[in-house]
């Protein structure tokens, strides 16, 4: 085998490196050794240039890929006999063996190639919830996930590891509207999802399907997709259509139930929502009492703003 580069690239290296970090929002069951660990990546340095025997190597419990693309792992197994391990698999001790914290791809390719050892870095991870937050930052950084791969690790951080979506950002080198859009994916249906992992459509369309009103339309849309090559703008058009129609028909009175004329109380209602939320509202209310209110956004940031809010409006109240 050639000469092994070391190297920790930018996954592990950003959370090996912090000497001065911030506190992070953690679980209140953690130490604040603990809190440490996690800004670092490890309690103590990693050593360097050992060797492992494979088998000796468990899976990481916290992967968050799901899907490994036969043909790139043959070429990772062609790269290593031709070039060697550039990057060490990264493990921490478990009892007589080793945890596989990052570089399962790697790992998998040593095992199929029949390598029976395999160069690591071993550092010492406190606790599980550690593993998890190192194992999934270092896999959103450097292992190429999936969209709805991306999309849960940023879930999994914010409720098992207690991270912002503002602390995630800082962590895996993004803006905080990538971690919001990401996560809003998972909103999507089943279907739209596993469209979305086997390539056949892409962000673009996933996220425009998500601003519609019910899982039927998004399914019909998602059908028109795949049958007619839609393109991203041409889905954004069909979507606002479709927004426009259930809007005109939400309007519109029936014999059975007129919509009253606003009196003062709706009136001061919205001026309140509207004083809230910084953008327009109508509130509609009906004979027998019910009703809707319409909050109007004008682009994907100020949806992501109007979400942000009702967020902490929610935190506030529980």
């Amino acid at each position: 085998m050639s000469k092994i580069k070391h190297g920790l690239g930018r996954g592990l290296d950003a959370l090996l490196s912090g000497n001065n970090p911030a506190e992070a929002k953690l679980s209140p069951e953690l130490t604040v050794r603990d809190k440490s660990v996690l800004q670092t990546g490890s309690s103590s340095a990693p050593v360097p240039g050992q060797t492992i025997p494979v088998e000796m190597i468990e899976p990481n419990p916290f992967q968050p890929r799901t899907n490994f693309d036969p043909a790139a792992l043959e070429e990772l197994k062609n790269s290593i006999i031709a070039n060697g391990l550039i990057q060490p698999v990264t493990v921490r001790k478990n009892g007589t063996g080793y945890q596989l914290i990052s570089g399962e791809r790697r790992l998998r390719a040593f095992r199929e190639i029949g390598y029976k050892e395999i160069p690591a870095y071993v550092i010492e991870v406190a606790s599980d919830e550690l593993m998890l937050a190192m194992a999934l930052i270092e896999n959103i950084q450097r292992e190429r996930l999936n969209p709805i791969e991306e999309s849960l690790a940023y879930k999994r951080l914010m409720d098992e590891c207690s991270l912002t979506q503002e602390e995630i950002a800082v962590r895996v080198g993004k803006n905080r509207t990538t971690i919001a859009n990401s996560v809003r994916l998972l909103k999507l249906p089943p279907e739209i999802q596993d469209k979305l992992i086997t390539e056949e459509i892409t962000i673009g369309h996933a996220r425009a399907l998500i601003n519609l009103p019910t899982v039927k339309e998004q399914i019909r849309i998602l059908d028109a997709i795949l049958t007619d090559n839609l393109s991203v703008r041409q889905v954004e058009n069909l979507v606002k259509q479709a927004g426009d129609i259930v809007r005109k028909k939400s309007k519109t009175p029936t014999h059975a139930s007129k919509i009253h004329e606003k009196d003062v109380s709706l009136n001061s209602i919205e001026d309140v929502l509207r004083k809230t939320l910084g953008t327009k509202v109508i509130v509609s209310q009906k004979v027998n009492g019910s009703g809707d209110i319409y909050i109007e956004f004008y682009s994907h940031d100020e949806l992501d703003r109007l979400l942000d809010l009702f967020s902490l409006i929610e935190k506030n109240n529980s």
